[in-house]
């Protein structure tokens, strides 16, 4: 029996980890919520989720210096990013460096369930 999707939230709004977790699990799959970069780096357990959904704009580690430490460390996963500040610079910046999808906040349950369902079809994770 195959295992069920995990998919990494991090994002410092609690209402956002909240809302996200709930739409997530609504389409089978597992959620793990973390506050923050440094939480998900100190936390999260070995295995890697089958994506992450993250915001940008965060203290002390931002949503991209995230994605790099990520990367840095050969840790490779669909990345999709929303932040209620978008801009061209980071959006080009984090989707040069593979992130899957990059979205503004508010972004409709659709949209954010056609990029999860996508980055995950595309990883063989998709349940």
């Amino acid at each position: 029996m195959a295992k069920t999707p995990v998919i990494a939230i991090v994002d410092d709004d609690e209402g956002v980890r909240t809302s996200l977790a709930s739409l997530v699990r609504s389409l089978g799959y597992e959620a793990d919520a973390y506050e923050s970069g440094i939480d998900f780096l100190q936390h999260a357990p070995g295995d890697d989720p089958a994506c992450m959904i993250a915001d940008i704009q965060m203290p002390v580690i931002t949503g991209d210096e995230l994605q790099a430490q990520l990367i840095a460390s050969g840790r490779r996963f669909p990345i999709i990013f929303m932040t209620a500040f978008p801009s061209e610079a980071v959006r080009q910046r984090v989707m040069a460096a593979g992130a899957h999808c990059f979205l503004g906040k508010p972004s409709s349950g659709d949209e954010i369930i056609r990029c999860l369902e996508n980055a995950l079809a595309g990883h063989g994770a998709a349940p």
